[in-house]
């Protein structure tokens, strides 16, 4: 499976972060990040903003707010973070294709129930199937 810091460095550079090591990005986590971090993420896999917001448990309501605010929760930055290092892992999956990669990430997959791996990012234990099945990808398992 993907190595750990492969996927810290793919998150660094998906939300241009710049944290050397698992805690620095924890202490930016219960900072909060700044709404550019989930606008960066938007950018860079063409989502919607509304579907990244609720990826990471925000109602559009909440979306208006923190965009207001210009400031994530430490909740809603740890959960971007999750939702980043999961396409991390799926560009690293269609080795380095983007592109096709954040495409499958919203295409519904049988494996998971008919549902998007985004859909599930949403919470902890979606987001460990998602992650499952990556890895399973990888090693040639289809399920």
């Amino acid at each position: 499976m993907l190595s750990e810091t492969k996927s810290h460095d793919g998150v660094n550079q998906l939300l241009g972060l710049r944290a050397n090591t698992a805690l620095g990005l924890v202490r930016s986590i219960k900072r909060g990040f700044t709404f550019e971090k989930l606008e960066r993420v938007r950018r860079e896999t063409g989502y919607p903003l509304e579907l990244l917001a609720a990826s990471v448990g925000m109602s559009s309501r909440t979306l208006s707010r923190r965009k207001k605010e210009n400031k994530l929760t430490p909740g809603e930055s740890d959960r971007l973070v999750s939702v980043s290092r999961l396409l991390s892992l799926a560009v690293e999956l269609f080795e380095g294709e983007k592109e096709k990669a954040f495409r499958w990430f919203r295409s519904p997959n049988r494996a998971l129930g008919n549902l998007t791996p985004l859909e599930l990012a949403a919470t902890e234990t979606g987001s460990r199937e998602v992650e499952n099945l990556i890895g399973r990808l990888e090693h040639g398992v289809f399920s």
